[in-house]
């Protein structure tokens, strides 16, 4: 299991990513930092929600997933991540653009954004 990424450390991160020219380790503590989040926000197996080359968490309470690629994914890069978790960016609008993949019946969601870190 990861280690947990503490408030002090998250905001930290977030700082920097704000700063608008954010380190690698910066971009990385602050995605892990909002899936873990959003991890505990809406804890569950039911859908993954991947930000690669950085983490990925499962979420939402339904059938647990143990094989193969699960039913509910949704996979975003980092800076659509960050924006989506911190309400800057609406679901729809990053999701039409293309910014989201999301797919399986459960896969929107749109109803636990954004974060509040």
């Amino acid at each position: 299991m990861a280690r947990k990424i503490s408030m002090e450390e998250g905001r930290a991160a977030l700082a920097g990513v704000d700063s608008g020219d954010p380190g690698r380790n910066d971009l990385a503590t602050a995605v892990r930092y909002l899936l873990q989040l959003l991890g505990e926000k809406a804890p569950g197996h039911t859908v993954e929600v991947r930000v690669p080359p950085f983490g990925a968490v499962q979420i939402i309470e339904g059938p647990r997933h143990t094989r193969g690629t699960p039913p509910n994914v949704v996979e975003t890069d980092p800076m659509t991540w960050i924006s989506l978790a911190l309400g800057q960016q609406q679901w729809q609008d990053a999701e039409a653009s293309g910014r989201i993949l999301a797919s399986g019946t459960r896969a929107d969601i749109s109803d636990l954004l954004p974060l509040r870190p």
